[in-house]
């Protein structure tokens, strides 16, 4: 079982981060020479790529939410549901 919910555009966007560190990483090795505003394209580009795919993967679950037949989703509350009745 999960422990968490899947989120595909927190991977997109770490993944982006990683490929932005793997630049620096290269120039600082010195298998490469990288100028400093190389890697703003990319960090921007992995950001609007996540924000897409977390945008897509909301609809698809608010779709999915509504069909009778769909499984009930665990773990989509913000923390906060026990404090409502206290």
């Amino acid at each position: 079982m999960l422990r968490h919910e899947f989120r595909p555009g927190r991977l997109v966007c770490g993944a982006a981060f990683v490929l932005a560190g793997v630049i620096y990483a290269g120039d600082a090795g010195g298998l490469w020479e990288t100028p400093w505003f190389a890697v703003v394209p990319v960090v921007v580009t992995g950001l609007c790529v996540a924000a897409v795919t977390g945008l897509v993967t909301r609809a698809v679950r608010r779709r999915r939410a509504g069909r009778p037949d769909a499984p009930a989703e665990t773990g989509t509350g913000t923390g906060t549901a026990g404090t409502a009745e206290r």
